[in-house]
């Protein structure tokens, strides 16, 4: 008898059971909730931070995260190498913004958060100096980094551990631009050498078609917009289409023709998805002359507030004017546009203190070149830019994976 009841008391018990589960699981959410196993925490920035107002202050426990030692070091602003002078005062500053905090970057962390992403530099020798910085943090955490020259590329580092790679490619004026020999129709003009053709609807070769490798590119130019660079015996001349700009343009002009083609092209062609930056100019410290004028900064300590507009205000006339002026256009033409702008030219306004100067490392460098008060020690300023740029590329990358 009893064998017989079991199934049926069973099928009594099991229907009122599986009726509870259906309805307990009516009460939850149709997705799951999320994991509480530990994750990266995502460094929000608030709304009134502005990483790039603030001022400098002394730190004397804050350490050198590289040495002479890091592979990726160009020679001339290797000033540990060269025994410049004051390294140690040099690299006691810290900046301190204003309305929120800077941190140091973390190389594990940074490059843990970039896994199997690629970060690209393109433009003048300065994103080249700010390369050199990024790449000599980066190896504190993957000392088997191995040099990197690939898809046009002047330099870079392949980051094994986290498959990262960090590249420059070298394209001074952006466009591309090529030398012409003086032609013989240019007989009447004396003392032309030849020109240099700048198409500027034409992006140079080194970056024309790297923009989907790379999840995040810094873009710069403006060091090269000079007439120390092309003077009147070999000047630039603008073209559009394949054909001359009439009436022909001066170089500033050039160059706002270029930055709204560039930017056009950046805009148009680069995956939306690409997290774009240009940095604005950064500032030389050229003190008594150009650099070709014995222009000199052997300088102990950097500039007080007050005497920034004197250097660098183009209203003083001053030899170091040309970083605002440039700004001021380059910031017109990016309005409305997707490129963030990387603001680092004030806060290294101050730092007149910080280039390797005399220290070169090659004899008779200073008698052939002169002094170099526009590239930046390295370890230096730029360890701070990368603070600063690390610390906007990490919650991006962090949303957006």
């Amino acid at each position: 008898m009893a064998s017989k009841l079991t199934p049926k008391l069973f099928s009594w018990l099991i229907l009122p059971t599986l009726l509870l589960i259906f309805l307990y699981s009516l009460s939850l959410p149709l997705y799951p909730p999320p994991s509480t196993s530990p994750k990266t925490k995502i460094p929000i920035l608030p709304s009134s931070c502005n990483l790039f107002k603030g001022k400098w202050v002394t730190d004397p426990n804050r350490k050198l995260i590289y040495d002479e030692s890091c592979p990726f070091h160009r020679n001339a602003w290797n000033c540990l190498r060269n025994q410049r002078e004051n390294m140690g005062r040099i690299n006691s500053w810290k900046w301190v913004p204003d309305e929120c905090d800077l941190n140091r970057v973390d190389p594990v962390a940074f490059l843990g958060s970039m896994r199997n992403k690629n970060i690209g530099f393109i433009g003048d020798s300065l994103n080249e100096n700010f390369l050199v910085s990024f790449l000599c943090i980066l190896r504190v955490a993957d000392s088997s980094a191995k040099k990197w020259k690939r898809k046009g590329a002047w330099r870079g580092a392949y980051f094994p551990k986290f498959n990262v790679t960090v590249g420059y490619h070298r394209a001074v004026l952006l466009a591309k631009y090529e030398w012409q020999p003086k032609q013989p129709d240019d007989s009447n003009q004396d003392g032309l050498k030849g020109r240099y053709r700048v198409d500027v609807d034409i992006p140079a070769d080194d970056w024309a078609h790297v923009g989907a490798f790379y999840n995040v590119l810094v873009f710069n130019t403006g060091h090269w917009w000079g007439f120390d660079k092309f003077p009147k015996e070999t000047p630039l001349v603008f073209y559009k289409a394949g054909q001359p700009i009439q009436p022909p343009l001066e170089m500033f002009d050039g160059l706002k023709v270029v930055l709204e083609n560039m930017i056009a092209y950046i805009e148009k062609e680069l995956p939306e998805k690409t997290l774009k930056f240009w940095r604005l100019q950064s500032p030389r410290h050229f003190h008594g002359g150009e650099w070709n004028q014995n222009g000199s900064c052997t300088v102990d300590e950097p500039l007080d507030e007050l005497q920034l507009d004197l250097w660098f205000d183009p209203r003083y006339n001053g030899v170091n004017k040309e970083a605002r002026r440039l700004n001021h256009l380059i910031e017109e033409v990016l309005k409305g546009t997707n490129i963030r702008i990387l603001d680092l030219t004030h806060l290294s306004e101050f730092r007149a203190d910080a280039h390797p100067a005399i220290w070169l490392g090659k004899k008779d460098a200073v008698a052939v070149w002169g002094q170099d008060c526009m590239h930046w020690c390295l370890p230096g300023v730029p360890d701070t830019w990368v603070d600063i740029l690390a610390q906007l590329i990490t919650p991006y990358i962090l949303e957006t994976g």
